[in-house]
């Protein structure tokens, strides 16, 4: 029997590389086997939905002899493993008889038992691919079956199995030398040593199966997302080396087509590979498989098109071809990812349109070596390595004023965003930018994709210059305004070091300039994540008061409601609330204390003489809702300024979690998690409404993380209409200047400060004026050393629009 192993291992050099206590790796059969084989090979035994409590292991005399076993061992390999775990075997087995050898069984108590064994080992069995080596007392290789993603066989390894399915082979009597010709997978049908025998001298000999053609990486790919061969083995793919990591290697077609709608690269997942070279040119064979990023929680990526268990034969060396580069030998589609709605870019029936859709425009470059010309950062380098880029030419995109690019609409998508990542070159191994940071030159690397995003595994990287964009600074506060801020904090809690409560309290003094009360959100309980009942707050608040005061600011005082443990959703064990803080040192300015607020009990509008009142301030907003559950509850406080009331509602809305990714396989995306932010805007707008009922003057302002766009129809419900619309402040701003936070590149707003109809409204002797400034203050989002993942925001409201 012949066996092609990997270029990367050569078998003399694993016959040197035995592990202690178990068997080191074996040479392949060089014969067929005259006697002995494997017959069938079962992993599933005894697991969810098995129709049989044990794996196993059945053997084959096809010769006209008995053959005594004593001495021979049965060799298990996991698909990519070296060692072994043996089984010792023993007894005669008779011509045309079988052998049962019973591995282990799994918790399916249900499932059948297997016939009696001729031999009981203690292994436990993938359910999808193996390797099993069949071994005589001289050491001598008689068998070998690789099935499923098994980096060695006969040939061509054999399909993947499942709880359900065995691999057994089609005729007993034959064996080829390729487990893939020689084998199917099917039910499993374990047969032992009393099953009636078979005459093989009356078998009659299979007709040759005729030799595969060689497969292109154009044929391979295909003008689709997924292959057209997808599952298929595949021989003869000839290609290029262009860049190694871990685990496997890419290629570039040496046989290309002329179709630009297929990718000529293609990844190779082999974690043996690491002696090839880029350069070294390589002919394949192996099984098409489509891998999706993410396991379980990857459902809305796409794949990605690759080679597993390959058989690779290194042929020679060539030049690397010259990469594409983007927005220029190709100029992605700039705010189009897909035009039509296909429900997934997968399905048969889904048009491929790299010229009109930038996700198929990525999907045909798919594996090749690609390039980025003075490549712009339009975010910081996030945790995991990744630089959100667009190229420096042909990009048509709204611009924010640090250089990223801002999302404006649903239709804004700024679909030529993509990311550099550090896959090849190693973790940590690309710069820690900002946004606006210039990578001037070529930057080249192989495109991929995972987590939702298009990625350039990078090679070589271009000549890196920082952004010249700084932190902001608001205006100074004016003795006659009011100021009043928002700001997620992003999980604070007191276990976090105290670099992290000194850089909030710097923003809050000197970048805010201290407003007179500050909405916070994320502020976790007295121990942070640990999550033992603990729900008060006061050791993070106080900590964050304390740290102000160092940092030169006023004294704050803050106010907040306990929620109930593990009710308000976030990290698990945090209990994250809403907390108002108000500084002490202001004229006229005090919190109305009223009531009993707790976790369940909600405060209403109620009036007070001429004004609008709450009934328990602090208090929350109808916190038993269930557009409430496992989410943040407002906060409502009542204050009084020179005499009048104030309403300051803090918010939180549930996360964009759940929501279909942009570059996501369906198409179009589904925002799934905006049906409970619209119950949430519909709640507080309700409560806006009952406090405008009872005043109609009434001076409200909604502030806080509302987890949703400008342009959303969640802010839409809470803006309201009519004569008592609220103005959605960041609406206001200038375009560029219009986000809070960065999300893969695209700057959006996220948090928002709302206002009530009358505090938009001053007169100046005869004439009217604005009453109000704000200012999205950029000190986070588009910072690589942030604080928090949100810029906070203020507005100075000139008492003259106090009623």
């Amino acid at each position: 029997m012949r066996s092609l192993t990997r270029t990367s291992l050569p078998l003399t050099l694993a016959l040197l590389l035995p592990t202690a206590g178990v068997a080191a790796v074996q040479p392949a059969a060089q014969a067929v086997s005259q006697d002995m084989v494997i017959s069938e090979a079962y992993g599933g035994g005894g697991n969810s939905g098995a129709p049989l409590s044990h794996d196993y292991v059945e053997l084959f005399n096809r010769s006209g002899e008995s053959v005594d076993l004593t001495g021979w061992t049965l060799e298990y390999r996991s698909a990519s493993g070296t060692s072994a775990q043996v089984t010792q075997l023993s007894g005669q087995v008779a011509p045309g008889a079988r052998y049962l050898v019973q591995q282990q069984a799994g918790r399916n108590t249900s499932a059948d038992p297997l016939p009696t064994p001729d031999a009981i080992g203690s292994v436990h069995m993938s359910s999808s691919g193996a390797k099993l080596q069949l071994v005589s007392p001289s050491g001598k290789v008689v068998d070998l079956l690789g099935w499923g993603s098994a980096n060695q066989a006969e040939g061509a390894a054999a399909d993947a199995t499942s709880n359900t399915t065995s691999v057994f082979r089609t005729q007993p009597c034959h064996d080829t030398d390729n487990n893939a010709a020689d084998f199917q997978v099917g039910t499993p049908t374990p047969q032992n040593s009393s099953t009636e025998t078979i005459d093989c001298s009356l078998v009659e000999d299979p007709a040759p199966t005729p030799e595969p053609e060689p497969t292109t990486v154009a044929e391979i790919q295909g003008a689709t997302h997924r292959s057209p061969l997808e599952g298929e083995r595949v021989i003869g793919v000839a290609g290029v080396v262009t860049a190694t990591d871990r685990n496997g290697f890419w290629i570039h077609s040496t046989t290309p087509d002329e179709d630009d709608a297929t990718s000529e690269g293609l990844y190779v997942y082999d974690r043996g590979a690491h002696d090839l070279e880029p350069g070294q040119t390589v002919e394949l064979a192996g099984t098409v498989t489509e891998y999706r990023a993410g396991g379980n929680g990857g459902w809305d990526n796409l794949t990605t098109t690759q080679i597993t268990s390959p058989q690779v034969e290194v042929t020679g060396t060539a030049d690397i071809p010259a990469p594409v580069v983007l927005g220029e030998d190709v100029v992605v589609p700039a705010q189009t990812i897909e035009a039509g709605d296909p429900g997934s870019v997968e399905y048969d029936s889904a048009d491929f349109d790299p010229a009109r859709d930038a996700i198929d425009s990525y999907e045909s470059l798919e594996g090749m070596q690609v390039a980025v010309r003075d490549a712009e950062a339009v975010g910081p380098t996030a945790s995991f390595g990744e630089i959100p880029v667009v190229p420096g030419t042909n990009v048509e995109a709204r611009r924010s004023i640090a250089g990223g690019v801002v999302h404006g609409g649903y239709d804004q998508p700024n679909a030529q965003r993509l990311h550099l990542d550090d896959g090849i070159l190693g973790n940590g191994a690309l710069p820690q930018v900002d946004t606006g940071a210039r990578i001037a030159g070529l930057t080249t690397g192989v495109l991929d994709y995972s987590y939702a995003n298009f990625k350039v595994q990078v090679t070589e990287l271009g000549r890196v210059a920082p952004s010249p964009f700084l932190r902001e600074v608001t205006a100074a506060n004016r003795d006659d305004a009011l100021e009043v801020a928002t700001f997620n904090v992003e999980n604070l809690s007191p276990t976090d070091d105290s670099g992290k409560f000194e850089g909030l309290a710097e923003q809050l003094v000197h970048n805010l300039q201290a407003p007179d009360i500050v909405a916070l959100e994320e502020v976790q309980d007295n121990n942070g994540a640990q999550n033992d009942g603990t729900v008060d707050s006061t050791t993070t608040v106080n900590k964050l008061i304390a740290a102000i005061e160092a940092a030169g600011g006023p004294r704050y005082e803050a106010t907040w409601v306990n929620p109930e443990d593990g009710q308000d959703g976030g990290r698990p064990g945090g209990n994250i609330r809403n907390v108002m803080l108000h500084r002490t040192d202001v004229d006229g300015l005090e919190l109305v204390e009223r009531g009993e607020a707790d976790a369940t009990t909600a405060t209403e509008a109620v009036s007070r003489g001429r004004w609008a009142a709450l009934s328990a301030s602090p208090g929350r907003i109808n916190p038993l809702s269930s557009a409430w559950e496992d989410s943040r509850k407002p906060l409502a406080v009542e204050y009084k300024y020179q005499g009048r009331p104030v309403f300051v509602i803090g918010v939180h809305f549930a996360s964009k979690g759940g929501d279909d990714p942009l570059f996501g396989r369906w198409q179009q995306p589904v925002r799934s998690s905006e049906e409970q932010r619209m119950a949430q805007a519909q709640e507080v707008r309700g409560f806006v409404d009952s406090l405008l009922a009872k005043d109609a003057d009434a001076n409200v302002i909604v502030a806080g993380d509302v987890n949703d766009f400008e342009f959303s129809p969640v802010v839409d419900t809470l803006v309201g209409s009519g004569a008592t619309a609220l103005r959605d402040l960041p609406r206001e701003l200038d375009p560029a200047d219009r986000y809070t936070y960065n999300y893969q590149g695209n700057s959006q707003v996220l948090d928002h400060l709302l206002v009530s109809p009358n505090l938009t409204e001053a007169t100046q002797g005869q004439q009217p004026v604005t009453p109000y400034r704000h200012d999205v203050v950029h000190v986070n989002a588009d910072f690589h050393d942030q604080l928090s993942d949100h810029d906070p925001q203020v507005v100075s409201i000139d008492r003259r629009a106090l009623r």
